[in-house]
């Protein structure tokens, strides 16, 4: 990596073409140096000009430029490339906030400390470049991204997603990016064009060409910089003229590592084994490649070859003309002359400074099975987890576990590497290795390990139907091994057979229910978790009645704080019975523990799905600009993470919101991405959504067919249950009178037994949709009266325009208005924006002229992001606690705030409290 401070040291790079791209990237260092900040990816096919670009803005920049490059053979090595793009400006890392310090420090190998949350490290990086553009606009320059660890490419991605006003430009060039930097702003650069072209070839002919054999080579190379450059070398003035050397039609790749091949092939042999040596470490640290060289008894004399073919150069650094020469001359070399090349590398590593690294010599040098070398690595494997590298430490267990000759210690490596292949996202190999793992005589607690990787790794990938069998079948081989463990996996099977609801397929709650019931339990007194799932038991074996008095018991018994081993799905399971029980103080409680919990185990997995819960807890109490703002912020984790969580809360925020268009696409496109993949819940909630969308724009007919939908299959995670007060209103209203009539039986049946405000609060209410006279206006108030105590003012407010509504066809006018003028002024301030129209509706046929009003904070005039960073500074966070809530720098929220100001019309924080709402109701 080379930072540079002094654009005018380096000589302006003039390219032949590329005027487009070259504009492009000129705008960008001009936003850069102007105070703005920018992310592009430049990808195209190998040799297209991606490095010349590179080379371009790194000479023409007018800006520090700070540069790394993704390296094949570390990719495995976590934060390899975060490392040498922030060697430069780690003097300044002491200036971060402490957890971000800390989490960067053990991520780059400088601290020993738990598995770093790889946020944190993505925040500290994000920062430590906003930190050094203070003094001067910062590019950053990261080449061949298709290669970079995947640690690293996570963390360069995320910190281009979260730039703002940092003055930080960073340029990804890659063939094929990794979904990591997938949706960034992308330049896509293609071979040269004609005379370009032609140009590029004439500057390196030495003898006339035949314009035919050269428009054939421009032709055959699509343009492509590097072709035109390297295969014109070797070829005779009569080659040339006559075609006869002109390169078949292969891949380009192929075609120009091989032009590199026969060049390297043509070297002294010293020179090609010194080259071998420098292509199986990708460091460039050239004393530890000098060092290697002389265990093999190469002399210095034998880098002059490569130097004078324009192949490599061996200063401070070892540098290759391009990737594809190193990988000529990686590949050209029989599997020996690497085994030896790799052997020597091993001693001359220190294994004290740099164990990991020798480790992974000595593995690629051992020539068959080495006992020695796999417990290395395995010991490599728990350093690698410890900086939260789960990607080379999957590495590390999978060679290990292919050197190991022992079958037991053989199975239980594999079944490793196989679980930590899962959590690093490499499925086809977490796969095969499973396959390596079950060929061994596995025990019975491996078995059931391997049993629990196929469930996870079916969860992971589809949070559908496949995983509830898989882990049932888990739970029960646990049964007879460890009850614990067991208990805890059915707990797990009982959550996944939820998600899946009526998709399921193999095993439904109600069969892990019955299984999880007959199964043993540990000895001692219940905890939270034993009676969260004696709930859970009796709910799907006895009924929602039979079963309240064990929610009841759970509910009590989270209470209070946290445990020490409480389980982060515990929490979520706890909040799901609190929505059961229509609770909305536990609900609140509950719901922003998990979040709190996640956040401060680290546990990156489990952030979306603690979001999801905040913010559907969020929508039921009507604090729908706090939902926004989580719902932004768990796009933000769930791309970070590549959560396939269906979007739960964005569907009850538009549907709530009115926005007709976007809540319809959102629908449509939730229902087939879950249909697929079996995510049943997925299901229920957009037609839930539905339900909600067509009765605030009055649609009863549509909402009734939606409601219907979405209540027709309870077992699934409550939201079957929310569907059946929309059901009764949309029936009522469409006259469909047999319908509400059962829907309200089923709905009341749950209600008494919960007795909570909330729940009879929404009964009251449904209840008085199908009565009439006296009977109608007392459960009308009675409803007002209960969801009044509550925090649940989004069911408050529509008890208010039901009552008004019913009150205007009884002409009642003036009594109307003060109800439907309540409502209007609760949906407006809420931003329920369709049901705010259905009450300016009614209002109007009661002879009322009230207009639409503002909200009461007026922050509609701000964009997502400044409300966001607008209610965390009311709520007293400061700027870096801010910037690490939303994953921007502390600079950026500063950014934002000013903005806030200007467009607020105040000028401190303290003053927010006048012009923003409160976000929950006490």
């Amino acid at each position: 990596m080379q930072v540079g401070d002094a654009p005018e040291s380096r000589s302006p790079v003039a390219l032949i073409g590329r005027r487009d791209e070259c504009a492009i990237l000129d705008r960008l260092v001009h936003a850069v140096c102007a105070g703005e900040s920018r992310a592009l990816v430049i990808r195209g096919e190998a040799g297209v000009g991606k490095t010349a670009l590179m080379e371009y803005l790194a000479a023409n920049a007018q800006c520090r430029v700070a540069r790394t490059a993704g390296v094949q053979s570390e990719m495995e090595l976590a934060f390899a490339g975060v490392h040498q793009l922030c060697s430069p400006i780690l003097d300044q890392v002491e200036q971060l906030a402490a957890p971000q310090r800390s989490a960067l420090r053990v991520a780059l190998g400088m601290a020993e400390g738990p598995a770093p949350d790889r946020f944190l490290v993505g925040l500290a990086v994000l920062n430590l470049l906003s930190d050094a553009a203070a003094d001067r606009p910062v590019l950053c320059l990261v080449d061949d991204e298709q290669w970079l660890d995947r640690a690293s490419a996570d963390v360069l991605a995320f910190v281009a997603r979260r730039l703002g006003a940092e003055s930080v430009g960073i340029v990804f060039a890659a063939r094929e990016p990794s979904d990591a930097v997938a949706g960034l702003p992308s330049l896509v650069v293609r071979g040269l064009r004609g005379a370009d072209a032609r140009a590029l070839l004439d500057s390196m002919l030495t003898a006339p060409l035949d314009p035919r054999v050269r428009d054939q080579i421009v032709a055959e190379t699509g343009g492509n910089p590097l072709a035109l450059l390297e295969l014109p070398r070797g070829l005779t003035a009569v080659d040339l003229a006559g075609g006869f050397g002109l390169p078949g039609a292969v891949r380009l790749s192929a075609e120009v590592e091989g032009a590199f091949r026969l060049r390297i092939e043509a070297l002294p042999v010293e020179t090609r084994r010194l080259l071998l040596l420098a292509a199986a470490e990708p460091t460039g640290d050239s004393a530890l490649m000098w060092r290697a060289a002389s265990e093999l008894g190469i002399g210095t004399e034998a880098a002059t070859a490569a130097i004078e073919a324009e192949l490599s150069s061996f200063a401070t650094r070892v540098k290759f003309r391009h990737p594809l020469v190193r990988s000529a001359a990686y590949r050209s070399a029989p599997l020996r002359d690497r085994q030896e090349a790799h052997r020597a590398l091993a001693a001359a590593t220190d294994a004290h400074l740099d164990p990991d690294r020798r480790a992974w010599h000595r593995a690629n040098a051992a020539a068959g099975p080495d006992e020695d070398v796999a417990a290395e690595l395995t010991q490599s494997a728990e350093r690698a987890k410890a900086r939260g590298g789960i990607g080379a430490a999957a590495a590390f267990l999978e060679r290990a576990a292919a050197l190991t000759v022992d079958p037991a210690q053989r199975g239980e490596r594999a079944l490793a590497a196989a679980s930590a292949k899962v959590q690093a996202g490499a499925f086809d190999a977490a796969l095969d290795l499973l396959a390596m793992a079950e060929a061994e005589h596995l025990s019975d607690l491996q078995q059931a390990r391997a049993d629990l990787v196929r469930a996870q790794l079916a969860f992971v990938t589809s949070r559908g139907s496949d995983a509830p069998p898989l882990l049932l079948k888990a739970a029960q081989r646990l049964e007879s091994i460890d009850i614990a463990l067991s208990r805890t996996t059915y707990m797990d099977a009982m959550l996944a057979a939820m998600f899946a609801g009526r998709l399921a397929v193999g095993a439904n709650v109600i069969d892990v229910a019955l299984a999880a019931g007959e199964a043993p339990r540990s000895a001692g007194p219940s905890r939270p978790r034993d009676l969260l799932m004696d709930w859970l038991i009796a709910h799907y074996t006895r009924g929602y009645v039979a079963a309240w008095p064990s929610l009841s018991d759970a509910l009590v018994a989270f209470d209070g704080e946290a445990v020490p081993d409480e389980q982060l799905g515990e929490i979520f399971l706890a909040a799901t019975a609190a929505h059961y029980a229509w609770d909305d103080d536990r609900l609140e409680v509950l719901s922003a523990r998990h979040v709190d919990s996640a956040r401060s185990a680290g546990a990156l997995s489990d952030i979306p799905l603690a979001l999801s819960s905040r913010a559907i807890a969020l929508l039921m109490v009507g604090d729908l600009t706090g939902a926004e703002a989580v719902v932004d912020e768990l796009q933000v984790a769930s791309d970070a993470t590549g959560s396939s969580l269906a979007p739960y809360a964005a569907l009850g925020l538009a549907a709530l919101q009115g926005d007709y268009e976007k809540a319809t696409s959102l629908i449509e496109s939730t229902v087939a991405e879950v249909r697929a993949r079996g995510e049943g819940n997925g299901i229920t909630v957009a037609w839930w959504a539905e339900a909600i969308l067509y009765n605030g724009i009055g649609d009863y007919s549509k909402a009734l067919d939606a409601a219907e939908r979405a209540a027709d299959f309870p077992p699934e995670l409550g939201s079957s249950n929310w569907a059946l007060p929309e059901l009764v209103e949309a029936a009522a209203r469409s006259g469909a009178t047999d319908a509400a009539t059962h829907a309200l039986a089923r709905f009341a049946e749950l209600t008494t037994a919960s007795g909570t405000d909330w729940a009879l609060g929404l009964e009251a209410r449904s209840r008085a949709l199908i009565s009439s006279g006296a009977e109608a206006e007392g459960l009308y108030r009675e409803s007002i009266e209960r969801l009044g105590r509550t925090r649940v003012r989004g069911e408050l407010a529509r008890a208010h325009l039901l009552y008004g509504e019913w009150l205007r066809r009884e002409r009642r006018r003036n009594a109307a208005r003060t109800e439907l003028r309540a409502a209007h002024e609760m949906f407006e301030s809420m931003g329920m924006n369709a049901f705010a129209a259905r009450a300016r509706r009614e209002l109007k046929a009661t002879g009322d002229t009230t207009q639409e009003g503002a909200r009461t904070a007026d922050d509609r005039q701000l964009t997502a992001q400044e409300a966001q960073v607008a209610r965390l500074a009311l709520d007293g966070l400061s700027n870096s606690e801010i910037g690490a809530r939303l994953f921007i720098s502390a600079r950026t929220v500063q950014y934002h705030l000013s903005k806030v100001f200007a467009k607020l019309g105040i000028n401190s924080r303290s003053q927010l409290d006048r012009v923003l709402p409160s976000a929950v109701p006490s």
